[in-house]
């Protein structure tokens, strides 16, 4: 049988001389971070970010990165939970993933039996690119085979502005009907047969990810089809008894493939930078945050959970003034008002067109403020 080979097209590896430049602005030294489909879909959230998706690109560590510029994200997964984690996955997918294939037929399989006879491809290879090719090939040969197969950590491949980006789902099955479905495995807790809405939201937009990778795959493989059903396997209760509900994720999958359209590709921005820009930990801080500086960022406090370098984004925000800082929905009400001194310098009639939606809402609520303060004076 032969091996499996290297992608090619659109999820093919960088060229040299982009890798080489890629290299250069994180450090000679210094190892590509992989972005993991949790990074992705939070990328996906915010595709206005240039900053990000030129440091996620580039394989920046945007952690040791704030670091060295003073503003380190306290946030992150415990070591004890990263355990718990670990430890409850390997339950679930015990004894050939029994378990797991009882809550899928459960689920998703329809009447009978579980199914009894499941294989499960070896997808050992040398590196991201070799562990992509072998996934792909063992999808292939499963959905021909017509039976079921459970793939345990696979390596997928997307394209991420211009640049591949591998990742890892906790599980793919492989119908007999040549239907792939995700499995999504988690350690926050399912209590009478639901989860937190929060978690669960961001289980399925990060399921949305896995599903556009496999999607490429499948669309070269004949009998194959991507199911937008997703499987997500939590403890039960307080216990560490594995439950499993099913997650529609058709809109995340849309919202995400639309949001990826709108990146800006890495190497546009790259090619944008100042001469020696870099963003190696290594450099001075100074030099750091010049280098930073010159890649435009689109932040808004949804970015504090989801992003390494938010609370720099945040202090430079807030110091300039921008209106980002209030949060999304406030910049998109203010219109063509882009600081705070000039918001309130519009509701106090000093600057802006008074035929301005903005401005004359501004000014009108400034009027009521006025009034009620007056007849609350009045009253004393």
């Amino acid at each position: 049988m032969p091996g499996p080979t290297a992608p090619t097209g659109p999820d093919a590896p960088p060229t040299g001389t982009l890798r080489r430049r890629l290299a250069e602005l994180r450090g000679p030294a210094v190892a590509p971070r992989p972005l993991d489909a949790r990074a992705l879909a939070a990328l996906a959230a915010n595709p206005g970010c240039k900053r990000r998706a030129l440091l996620d690109g580039a394989g920046v560590d945007k952690g040791a990165l704030a670091s060295a510029l003073g503003s380190p994200a306290p946030f992150g997964q415990s070591q004890f939970a990263f355990m718990r984690g670990n430890a409850f996955e390997a339950r679930v997918k015990a004894d050939g993933g029994t378990e797991l294939m009882r809550l899928l037929h459960e689920r998703l399989g329809g009447s009978g039996e579980p199914p009894r006879e499941v294989a499960t491809p070896d997808l050992a290879a040398a590196g991201p690119e070799g562990r992509a090719a072998r996934t792909a090939l063992a999808l292939r040969e499963a959905t021909e085979a017509g039976g079921w197969a459970l793939l345990d950590h696979p390596m997928l491949a997307l394209e991420v502005a211009g640049s591949p980006a591998y990742l890892e789902p906790d599980a793919v099955v492989v119908h007999p009907d040549g239907t792939w479905t995700v499995v999504e495995i988690k350690s926050f807790p399912m209590i009478d047969g639901s989860a937190d809405a929060a978690k669960v939201g961001a289980a399925a937009r990060q399921s949305a990810v896995y599903v556009l990778a496999l999607e490429r795959v499948a669309g070269v493989t004949d009998g194959a089809r991507v199911g937008h059903r997703v499987l997500l396997v939590c403890p039960k209760d307080f216990s560490n008894l594995p439950a499993a509900s099913v997650v529609d994720v058709r809109k995340q999958r849309a919202v995400t493939r639309r949001q990826l359209t709108r990146l800006t590709r890495v190497e546009e921005i790259a090619a944008a930078l100042p001469e020696g820009a870099s963003f190696d930990p290594e450099r001075s801080p100074e030099d750091l945050e010049s280098a930073v500086e010159s890649v435009a960022a689109a932040y808004a406090p949804e970015c504090l959970s989801a992003c390494e370098l938010a609370f720099h984004c945040r202090a430079r925000a807030r110091s300039e003034g921008a209106v980002e800082a209030l949060g999304r929905g406030v910049r998109g009400e203010l219109g063509g008002l882009t600081t705070v001194a000039g918001v309130l310098a519009a509701a106090a009639g000093k600057e802006g067109d008074p035929a301005d939606p903005a401005v004359a809402a501004l000014r009108r609520a400034a009027a009521l403020r006025a009034e009620a303060l007056e007849g609350r004076a009045a009253c004393r």
